[in-house]
């Protein structure tokens, strides 16, 4: 309890969030009908939604970070999707792995980690 339980990602168009994130991440989609509100669903992990409303911010403030086995590769899938690296694999210490950061086509910026 007291997690971290549900996130929204701003996204204009459903069907490019749909294929950038599905096809990178493998997540799974469900708009909500009457709504300008579609709900992801991760392999394992927390899930949240992509609203049409919400604007990304210009400078990150909450900044969420998916899991992933190889952030290299993941970058190249983000570049080769319409996304942006913003910083490259950069180890945090040996014990804690590595990260990166991206920004998709919505200019969201998210980061990745590995142990790595």
């Amino acid at each position: 309890m007291h997690g971290f339980c549900h996130f929204e990602i701003p996204a204009k168009d459903f069907a490019r969030a749909r294929s950038f994130y599905g096809g990178i991440f493998g997540w799974k989609f469900e708009e909500m009908q009457g709504m300008d509100y579609m709900l992801f669903t991760p392999p394992n992990g927390v899930g949240g939604g992509f609203s049409k409303s919400a604007e990304a911010s210009v400078k990150p403030g909450f900044l969420p970070y998916i899991e992933v086995d190889d952030i290299e590769a993941t970058l190249r899938k983000v570049e080769s999707s319409g996304g942006r690296k913003v910083m490259g694999k950069t180890m945090i210490s040996p014990e804690h792995g590595f990260f990166a950061l991206f920004q998709d086509p919505d200019n969201n910026q998210i980061g990745l980690w590995a142990k790595k």
